[in-house]
């Protein structure tokens, strides 16, 4: 059955749209966890537009469920991580330019420094995990650089619409088995919505979806404990009906 992280960045570039102290992502944390998130998600950007290092000190210190930090293989950043040491770390692309993140990362393009990296974070016991594309090519590369888990970017099929959806769930289930077959445990995340959640759910073999945006827009009306709460069911729901 699969779990829900609660990517808590979306609350942090709210407080730094002026540059104050609220709404405080670590209390972010809490009421997702109190509305049943399985995990909490913070990204520590080299330009820490969002998430700082305060709040990622405190995230590990506060955070009683899984803490993943999705992270690039940036110096500075890796050895935060191996000083923070979250329970999961999510190698992830990062561009200055990008509003969010925009694909997977090249795993089989930059193998020997995700190599390298996934070793060091290991070695510090830190599981760690790929965001990469539904491509068989990402996939293999994930598991042959020592990485436990692989994160399937959703990007496109949520993107999608019409008979393009329904391809890009062809590829998300494709690349599903590849990493199963791989012995990858397997998330799935990035513009996942409460509206296009329960296909990519339904399929059987991911342990854990990352939603973030959808979450906190529609806590702006419900408060997110019942975000939270609302997002968990739709994903228990679809879970009942594993294909």
């Amino acid at each position: 059955m699969s779990g829900l992280g609660v990517n808590i960045d979306h609350v942090a570039t709210i407080r730094q749209a002026r540059r104050t102290v609220e709404p405080d992502p670590v209390w972010a944390a809490v009421e997702a966890e109190l509305g049943g998130a399985d995990c909490i998600t913070f990204h520590l950007r080299k330009d820490r537009r969002h998430i700082s290092d305060r709040d990622a000190r405190l995230l590990r210190q506060t955070v009683r469920c899984k803490l993943n930090m999705e992270m690039s293989l940036d110096e500075e950043i890796v050895a935060i991580a191996l000083e923070l040491k979250p329970d999961q770390a999510t190698l992830v692309p990062e561009n200055r330019q990008e509003i969010t993140t925009e694909g997977g990362l090249d795993v089989a393009g930059q193998f020997d420094r995700v190599r390298a990296t996934t070793e060091s974070l290991k070695k510090a016991g830190v599981a760690v995990s790929a965001f990469i594309d539904p491509d068989p090519r990402q996939v293999a590369a994930s598991a042959k650089a020592g990485c436990q888990a692989m994160e399937i970017h959703t990007g496109s099929y949520a993107n999608a619409a019409g008979p393009q959806a329904g391809r890009e769930l062809e590829l998300i289930a494709k690349a599903l088995k590849i990493g199963l077959d791989a012995g990858l445990i397997v998330h799935g995340g990035h513009g996942l919505t409460y509206n296009n959640i329960i296909p990519v759910a339904a399929m059987k073999g991911f342990t854990e979806f990352n939603i973030g945006h959808s979450i906190v827009s529609r806590a702006v009306f419900v408060g997110l404990r019942s975000a939270v709460a609302e997002m968990k069911q739709l994903i228990l729901r679809a879970a009942q009906q594993e294909q």
